[in-house]
């Protein structure tokens, strides 16, 4: 054998190479079933291919001086999921489940945002929506890099935790975060953050379709929708993309 040296972004997706030869036998993985309470029924997953996905918990959404509350939704249930998120993560954490924040990430000149989009922010033209300035603050609607954007300082991301940014409300579309899962060698996905009937939903059901296990952890996530729009999530989740679970669930 040469002397060789990993390369690649994390043990499942990593070779070993020199200048001489180039090995390509992934590490062995080592499974760590762990079943939990779930609906419709309960599941046995493997935790050392799970990731947890948390969606769109910013400032814009659930901060009172964010875009949402500026716009009179009140922001109260969007901000239900933190204390359940504050305890969930660092078990997840320690267990070594990655945590990946799927975050709306606009571009500044939104040239990636088709009209279709933008009235969804901004159904009047006259109003404030996808990069426009808060009243106040002057900070840009869901603008990557701004205060908008950021992830609420109650959950601030750590050093290991994987960002992805977003600009339509599914966090899989025109974004790597497919392959930076597929790397890591992940297979199951727990979901939670906000609006539950929308990015949440929508990046669910997009996993769903690429092959992922899917699971939506009820007291991590919330929208401030309408209640009939939570219970409709909660039945197609159940019905046709996956599973229902809490975060109480994990013996961790």
């Amino acid at each position: 054998m040469t002397d060789l040296r990993p390369l690649g972004c994390a043990p499942p997706a990593t070779w070993q190479v020199s200048a001489a030869e180039a090995v390509l036998v992934r590490p062995e993985r080592l499974s760590r079933p762990l079943t939990i309470a779930a609906e419709p029924k309960p599941v046995t997953l493997d935790l050392a291919r799970t990731a947890l996905i948390v969606i769109d918990m910013q400032n814009d959404f659930c901060h009172p001086d964010g875009w949402l509350a500026s716009i009179g939704v009140d922001v109260s249930p969007a901000r239900a999921p933190i204390a359940p998120l504050q305890a969930f993560i660092p078990k997840l954490r320690a267990v070594g489940v990655p945590i990946v924040w799927a975050n709306w990430g606009a571009r500044p000149d939104r040239m990636n945002l088709s009209p279709a989009l933008l009235h969804v922010y901004n159904n009047s033209g006259r109003g404030v929506g996808l990069g426009d300035p808060l009243p106040g603050s002057g900070a840009r609607v869901l603008t990557e890099g701004s205060w908008s954007a950021a992830v609420i300082d109650e959950l601030r991301p750590e050093a290991g935790d994987i960002q992805v940014s977003k600009h339509r409300m599914s966090g899989f579309w025109d974004t790597p975060l497919d392959q930076i899962l597929r790397n890591l060698g992940l297979t199951t996905l727990l979901f939670a953050g906000v609006n539950a009937d929308q990015c949440v939903l929508h990046t669910l059901a997009d996993a769903n379709f690429l092959g992922y296990d899917t699971l939506l952890v009820t007291d991590c996530s919330a929208t401030t929708s309408p209640p009939f729009c939570w219970d409709a999530t909660l039945y197609n989740v159940r019905q046709i993309f996956g599973f229902t679970t809490t975060s109480l669930s994990f013996a961790l």
